[in-house]
């Protein structure tokens, strides 16, 4: 089962890179999408990607488990 997940890939915070692996598109077909929606769309888009860029977990978490990531939270304090 694929996840949505934000990309490495990333050129601010990588939630474009990641729905064009996901749904197997060209990553820069997405981000020219998402510019021109930008730009019509009068910061609505903007608006959603910062709200993606928050809720989207990000590839490079995914890949610990979950006994590893809460070890080093529980290590910081």
């Amino acid at each position: 089962m694929k996840k949505l997940l934000r990309s490495k890939n990333k050129k601010i915070a990588g939630v474009c890179a990641g729905v064009a692996e996901y749904f197997g598109w060209d990553v820069s077909a997405v981000r020219l999408i998402w510019f021109f929606l930008a730009i019509l769309g009068v910061g609505a888009p903007v608006l959603c990607y910062l709200i993606l860029s928050f809720l989207m977990p990000s590839e490079e978490n995914q890949k610990e488990s979950y006994e590893e990531r809460m070890n080093k939270r529980l290590n910081r304090k």
